[in-house]
């Protein structure tokens, strides 16, 4: 794990993260990649009780190392305050790591109907 970074979402919107992934200056194919996007109230809570759960296996350009990840307003459709959260991988060789972890925000927007 070598990056911490602070994300920022509000509730019931959507959001989509692009992840390359990259070794000694050159791309990663990742076909056959699964990621993993996981939001939980404490870092020790288990998994099955994620406020948020996504798991990519299909790729923008998995050749060319890209992944999205795509929340959905139903995704961050929870209850506004902070938690933690991290994005793993696990390789074609079953290898597995985090990429990223850190704290994540849901704020409540100023429009509350967006209908």
């Amino acid at each position: 794990m070598d990056k911490c970074k602070a994300l920022l979402i509000y509730k019931k919107s959507t959001k989509t993260y692009e992840i390359q992934f990259k070794k000694d200056g050159g791309v990663v194919d990742i076909t056959g990649w699964t990621i993993y996007f996981t939001v939980k109230e404490s870092m020790e809570d288990i998994d099955a009780s994620a406020k948020i759960a996504k798991i990519v296996t299909t790729f923008a350009n998995a050749e060319g190392g890209i992944a999205l990840i795509e929340l959905t307003s139903t995704d961050t459709d929870i209850t506004a305050g902070n938690y933690w959260y991290s994005i793993d991988y696990r390789d074609s060789d079953d290898n597995e790591d985090t990429l990223l972890t850190g704290k994540i925000k849901i704020k409540e927007p100023v429009l509350k109907d967006r209908a």
